[in-house]
Order: C-alpha cells, then structure tokens, then sequence
C-alpha cells in the first residue's frame, strides 16, 4: 500500500511539473509578444508625431496663401477674410416635406399565404 501512495505521489510531481514547466513556456511567449507590441506601439506613435509635424509644417497659412496665389489662374482659390463667415441662424435649412406614397402595394399576411 505504501509503495501504491509513493509511486501516485511521484506520478502527480511528475504531472504537476509538467504542467509548471508548460505554463512557464506559455508565459514566457506572452511577455515576448507583449514586448512586440509595445515595441510596435511606440514605433506608431513616433511615426504619428512625425506624421503631425509634417501636417502642421505644410499646412502653414502663409505657405497656403503662397501657393493659393501661385494657382490663381487655374484653382481660383482666395483667401478668406472674417467677412466671408456668417452666423448659425444665417443658414438656410432645406424643410423637411412628407414623402409621397406612389403605387402602393397591399402586403398582407392573408394574401401572402393564399
């Protein structure tokens, strides 16, 4: 009997550091991919920093109305002025009208099983 006990206390070590050394394995190519991505994160924000210098440097306004000047003749662009905005209540809405029902069709559970 005793040596029943020690042989099932042996084969649980055994399957019990199976399982540690499977978790651990399992662990370790979490951290690995959470390394990645945070590598990969990092790399996405640079390149948006990069990205939003860039916008702010060529959408500078005089560097705007430099080449709105330039393209006159072919874009027709002018610069705006604060006497081209208006006020909210200046806008007109389109009125919202009733659509109009043509040709209507009768689709009624009675006809539908007959």
């Amino acid at each position: 009997m005793r040596t029943l006990l020690y042989i099932v206390t042996a084969m649980v070590v055994i399957g019990l550091a199976f399982w540690a050394y499977h978790e651990n394995y399992k662990t370790q190519e979490a951290l690995t991919e959470t390394e990645t991505l945070q590598r990969d994160i990092g790399a996405a924000r640079a390149r948006l920093g990069m990205l939003r210098a860039e916008w702010a440097y060529l959408n500078r306004p005089d560097r705007l109305r430099e080449l709105a000047e330039i393209n006159f003749e072919r874009l027709g662009l002018l610069a705006l002025s604060p006497d081209q905005f208006g006020r909210i209540d200046q806008v007109s809405y389109p009125s919202q009208k009733a659509m109009q029902i043509d040709n209507a069709v009768d689709v009624s559970a009675e006809e539908a099983g007959q």
